[in-house]
Formats: C-alpha cells, sequence, structure tokens
C-alpha cells in the first residue's frame, strides 16, 4: 500500500515489525551505557534527559491544570518549567515529582513498546512529543535541542532502513533507562555538598514535609525499577 495515502500511513504508524537479534539489542543496551558512562560524552548526551525531565514538569503541569508558561533549556544540561497556579497542594507535588521520573517512565514505555514490535509507533510518537514540546520552548538553546533531536527522530523514522529503525529504537530506550538513573545519583551528591538547595526533592520536602531524602528515595525506586523492567522487556526474559 502507498504509505502516502492516509491508509498507508496509518498501517505503517500501527504495523508490526520485524523483532531484531538478541545480540543487537544487547549491542544496542551497551551503546547506550557507552554514552552515558563516561563523563565527557555524558555531559552532552544529558542534554536528552533533560528535554524529558522537563518535558514531565511540563505535562504535569498541564494535566493538574496549572498554566504552563514555557520550558527552558540551559547548555550546562539544566532547564527549568515555568507555571502559573497554586504554590502548594497535590497538582504542584505531582509537577514536581513528574521531573526525575519522566525519563524513566518514557523509557519504561518505550520498552513495552519495542517488546511489542512497534517499532515505528515509537519513533512516531517521540516525534509528536517532541513537537508538542517545542511550541513551549522559550529560548534560543533550547529551541535549537528540541529541533534537533525531533529532526533525527523524524528523518530515521522516515527515511532510514527498517534494521537502522530498530537500532535506532533501541539506543534511545535503553539510553532513556539507563540515562535516568545517572541523574538522580549527581542530584544525591549535589545535595550532600550543599550545592542544590531548590533541587525538585528539597521543594518536595519542604511542600510535603516529607524529608527530602525521601523524595531522593522515591526517584532511586522509580528509576531503577523501570530500568530492570524496561530491560527485561527488552531482552525478553
Amino acid at each position: 500500500m502507498d504509505s502516502t495515502t492516509t491508509a498507508g500511513l496509518w498501517d505503517r504508524l500501527t504495523g508490526i515489525q520485524a523483532a531484531p537479534s538478541f545480540w543487537l539489542v544487547v549491542a544496542t543496551g551497551v551503546a547506550a551505557l557507552a554514552v552515558v558512562a563516561p563523563r565527557p560524552v555524558w555531559l552532552v548526551a544529558r542534554n536528552a534527559i533533560t528535554i524529558a525531565h522537563e518535558g514531565g514538569h511540563g505535562l504535569l503541569a498541564l494535566l493538574t491544570g496549572r498554566r504552563l508558561t514555557g520550558i527552558r533549556l540551559h547548555s550546562d544540561t539544566s532547564g527549568v518549567t515555568l507555571s502559573w497556579g497554586k504554590p502548594t497542594g497535590i497538582g504542584m507535588v505531582l509537577m514536581l515529582a513528574a521531573g526525575y521520573t519522566a525519563p524513566a517512565l518514557l523509557g519504561l514505555g518505550g520498552a513495552s513498546l519495542l517488546a511489542a514490535h512497534r517499532i515505528t509507533l515509537l519513533l512516531w510518537a517521540a516525534t509528536a512529543l517532541l513537537l508538542v514540546m517545542l511550541v513551549m520552548i522559550r529560548n534560543a538553546y533550547g529551541l535549537l535541542t528540541v529541533v534537533l533531536t525531533g529532526g533525527t527522530f523524524l528523518l530515521v523514522s522516515w527515511k532510514a532502513p527498517e534494521a537502522v529503525q530498530a537500532a535506532f529504537a533501541y539506543v534511545v530506550v535503553w539510553f532513556l533507562l539507563l540515562g535516568s538513573v545517572r541523574p538522580v545519583f549527581e542530584l544525591q551528591a549535589q545535595r550532600r555538598g550543599g550545592a542544590a538547595p531548590e533541587s525538585d526533592a528539597d521543594q518536595l520536602g519542604r511542600l510535603t514535609h516529607v524529608h527530602p531524602v525521601a523524595w531522593l528515595l522515591l526517584f532511586h525506586t522509580v528509576t531503577l525499577c523501570c530500568l530492570i523492567g524496561g530491560g527485561r522487556w527488552l531482552l525478553a526474559l
């Protein structure tokens, strides 16, 4: 069927692709780890985790009825999500808690799609999310980062052979699962040195009167459980 027609596009989006070999899944996991582990590479790659982090804040702000006014991504891989609404309450708590957990949950969702052999659906869904986020970006660096990331997804999903799409999709999902774990340990180290008094965990602590360490423990639990669960799906264990 012609992939340029509405029916053809729908079939392409919802179709099931061939499962890659076990060794490709392992190789893409190793490749993602090689991006996350070395500090010089991580300092660049962490921008992608920041996109997911701030996207999580933004999505929960909208879902809890807050008015999302903008997202900024910075060259030091930090970011900020601006919203208006009640400064306390469950909505604010959920929005703050969404940042560090969003990359892991996205990775888990991606792993579930790959386990169902829906590679194209994963790539197009990621592209759509990046396009939605692009509307809320409020600085030049953030705009450039999201455009380049979204353009890469679009190019791979539209032009690349199926084998390349599969390898790319598995690398991305492994990266989200593995890359979601490191920022929580980095935050823990920063807090130990007193360098992050306005971190998500500290803001949550003040809002809920629950010690920030408990929120750090929650972030660790979510990211590690998603890594284990998503890894099992990817490896078909």
